[in-house]
């Protein structure tokens, strides 16, 4: 099964932060802060987007019953958590790459047990490949 147009499009508009951040990791943009560029809107961002994927497995978890929906619910925090105590300092992006790569199997055991669509994956993967990448290659370009 494809990956449905609204989803695929709006996920691919969510790689555009982290695209900036790579380039202007090489191509200084002196008019814009260092917030809003290279290694500082990669960090930035990575913290934005954990928290937001934590609440993705939420949603999981409510679909879910007993054991597994509270296994969820537990693991729902991780990412969130993750971003708050490990995307800081030196190694902050391979802290984020980490932490989206450790996403991966949540979101894999979710689809086989039907509480994500049978495309979630391949979108994932796809974002995740490019929010990886970005995030190491960010890192040693700083």
């Amino acid at each position: 099964m494809g990956i449905p147009r609204t989803p695929l499009f709006l996920g691919l508009a969510g790689l555009i932060p982290f695209v900036w951040g790579l380039v202007t990791s090489f191509v200084p943009v002196s008019w814009m802060s260092d917030y809003f560029t290279g290694y500082g809107i990669l960090a930035d961002y990575a913290m934005v987007i954990l928290p937001f994927m934590s609440g993705v497995i939420w949603g999981f978890a409510t679909r879910a019953t007993g054991k597994q929906a509270a296994t969820l619910y537990i693991v729902s925090v991780i990412p969130a958590l993750w971003a708050f105590f490990f995307i800081l300092g030196e190694y902050a992006l391979i802290s984020a790459a980490v932490g989206f790569l450790v996403l991966l199997p949540i979101d894999n055991a979710a689809m086989k047990s039907g509480l994500a669509p049978a495309w979630w994956m391949k979108l994932r993967l796809l974002l995740t490949s490019v929010v990886v990448a970005c995030l190491v290659i960010g890192h040693f370009a700083a």
